[in-house]
């Protein structure tokens, strides 16, 4: 998606329809800085303001995401087609890089933890310190590790090993699977059954 171009088309639609940014931003609710920021190439709408803003400009999401007027039926086919491949790599990208901060977040949370268990094991310290210090060290790592396992339920999703069905899992089997790194035995909830189903991020 070409930000720079889709930004440059809201504003030529803006100014068709003589509107100020003023305006346009009262028309969907946001603020006169958000309707610059699209216009500049510096963002791109939330999914909740794709409608609203294409309703305004009177375009449909599809001419929002090509970033200009979309003539034939066929011309409209192919955009379509385009632009879901264009937001599925995006989704895709996105999986990866949850999946990485999933990692480092989980090291980090481990390493804080033995940091604050050693410094209260050897060094001379009240108690009270370090109690204080190994709350604080099982603490960071109970968030950590809640967070780590939030990504791994919603990045991507999981694949049934006897079914094939691709799915998101709850939060609360992917706490209680038994796992091997990112794969675990779940019960998909398509064919009812338990198996090691494999993370992916993608349909192949």
């Amino acid at each position: 998606m070409d930000l720079l171009k889709t930004g440059k088309f809201i504003q030529e639609l803006r100014k068709n329809k003589n509107l100020t940014q003023v305006q346009l931003a009262e028309k969907i609710n946001v603020s006169e800085k958000t309707i610059s920021k699209w216009e500049c190439g510096n963002g791109f709408p939330d999914t909740s303001l794709i409608l609203p803003l294409c309703e305004a400009l009177n375009i449909t999401a599809n001419e929002l995401l090509a970033g200009k007027r979309i003539e034939t039926n066929e011309e409209y086919r192919l955009k379509a087609e385009e632009n879901l491949l264009e937001l599925k790599n995006e989704q895709e990208k996105s999986a990866k890089h949850l999946l990485t901060l999933e990692w480092v977040l989980g090291y980090i949370s481990i390493i804080v933890l033995l940091s604050m268990v050693f410094v209260a094991s050897f060094c001379p310290l009240a108690n009270g310190w370090r109690i204080g210090l190994i709350l604080f060290g099982v603490l960071n790592c109970f968030v950590g590790v809640h967070f780590c396992l939030k990504i791994e339920q919603l990045a991507g999703f999981y694949e049934c090993a006897k079914c094939k069905h691709k799915y998101v899992p709850k939060y609360s089997q992917v706490l209680w699977s038994m796992h091997f790194g990112r794969t675990r035995f779940m019960k998909c909830p398509k064919c009812e059954k338990h198996s090691w189903s494999k993370k992916r991020i993608n349909s192949k």
